[in-house]
């Protein structure tokens, strides 16, 4: 598999003393905090200039653009070095940032200014997040990748939330101008990480340089000719699209339809992250032997847990947030791990823009079907529906021979 096409340029050091990794987990768990500090000054700002429906419009501005550029990102990241790439995008970031905070200082913040910097980030999100997903592979051993996304993501996690925690507090006294700022430094540091220390451990195979068209509809043709490859983008293109109404909206719906308050709403939520963070450190703690079938078989259980959320009272809701956070959190590290020690690694960057593609186009449709089914039927319907579709769509990678055996300790 993928993991023979990987060429050693040096040899890594053992995981737990690999001090450049740390660091640069460390940096990019500093840049999400600023992503999240960023998000909340946007929402914040768009609120108070335009209606909700524009402020919402704003937000999500940066989806449109991602979804339709990413697949060209995705063939730019199988072709260019994944750092200059990153270099490049980081640095596109704070041009934007800098923008941003000069105007707003120079004149009131206008719709136009706001949906103008969401389409930006959103556009070099599509071109970044493909070759950013490449890199975990050129870092470490395919048998330290579990370790390295359990820690990765723990760490991201607990930065957007100090993001998150900060950038209300941040905005009131600083305005959008100073949010933009702080989260430019933070590019900035990135961009500075990235061209001092970050090296590649390992080269990637390069795809050929046709026209990226063709590039595209290669990687398409890959997933034909690649049967294990196609099962891990199909199931991790639809993974989302299950739990993410039930959280997004069902746990509103649920809080208020009971009159539990915001309040609870909040514990969800808190619990939700608390999980998350957890079934991620789990992996480093408590590493399956067999990677992709524990995380498969994890989401079988979120499945059961999307359907607890409809039913029961505060208490049962409460234990299921907490059930679908740590087996979210578990799951991931396990699956995505997999996903970068198996797939070709001349497509990677091609089927990691695929994966997420998934989201960006079908999310709303699939926040809309939840909606639409709670406002149609009893509320705890949607609930048993997505979570009984997360449960079977599992039921496919679960009776594949190679993930029931596969395991990362060993050449994959």
């Amino acid at each position: 598999m993928a993991a023979t096409e990987a060429r050693l340029l040096r040899e890594p050091p053992v995981f737990r003393r690999d001090v450049a990794v740390h660091a640069w987990i460390g940096v990019k768990a500093l840049s999400d905090a600023g992503d999240a500090l960023w998000t909340i000054a946007l929402a914040w700002t768009a609120v108070q200039v335009a209606s909700p429906a524009v402020a919402g419009l704003i937000v999500a501005a940066g989806t449109v653009p991602r979804a339709v550029i990413l697949l060209f990102g995705g063939v730019i990241a199988d072709r260019a070095d994944a750092r200059r790439v990153m270099i490049l995008f980081n640095a596109l970031r704070v041009v934007v940032l800098v923008a941003v905070a000069l105007w707003v200082l120079a004149a009131t913040p206008s719709v136009a200014v706001l949906l103008l910097a969401a389409i930006a980030f959103g556009v070099c999100d599509a071109f970044y997040e493909p070759s950013a997903g490449t890199i975990a592979r050129q870092l470490v051993r395919p048998s330290d990748l579990p370790s390295y996304s359990a820690v990765a993501q723990t760490a991201s996690r607990l930065g957007s939330m100090a993001g998150a925690a900060i950038g209300g507090i941040l905005v009131a006294h600083l305005g959008l101008s100073g949010s933009a700022s702080v989260n430019a430094l933070t590019f900035t540091l990135v961009v500075a990480f990235i061209v001092i220390w970050l090296r590649p451990r390992f080269a990637l195979a390069r795809t050929d340089r046709d026209s990226t068209l063709r590039g595209i509809a290669r990687g398409f043709a890959h997933l034909r000719q690649a049967p294990t490859t196609r099962t891990l983008v199909i199931a991790l293109s639809g993974l989302n699209l299950a739990v993410g109404p039930a959280v997004g909206i069902g746990m509103a719906l649920r809080a208020h339809d009971q009159a539990w308050g915001a309040q609870a709403l909040g514990l969800f939520e808190a619990l939700l992250g608390l999980g998350a963070a957890l079934g991620a450190v789990a992996v480093a703690r408590w590493r399956p032997r067999r990677e992709a079938y524990a995380g498969f078989w994890a989401l079988v259980v979120q499945g059961a847990g999307i359907v607890a959320l409809g039913l029961g009272p505060l208490w049962s809701v409460a234990a299921a947030s907490f059930v679908i956070g740590t087996t979210a959190g578990y799951a991931s590290v396990l699956l995505s791990s997999t996903f970068a020690a198996t797939v070709d690694t001349a497509y990677l960057g091609r089927m990691s823009s695929i994966t997420r593609l998934g989201d960006d186009c079908l999310m709303p449709l699939a926040m809309a079907g939840f909606g639409a089914l709670a406002s149609a039927t009893a509320l705890w319907v949607p609930f048993a529906l997505y979570g009984a579709a997360m449960a079977a769509i599992m039921i496919v990678p679960l009776r594949n021979r190679t993930f029931r055996e596969l395991s990362l300790r060993t050449p994959v």
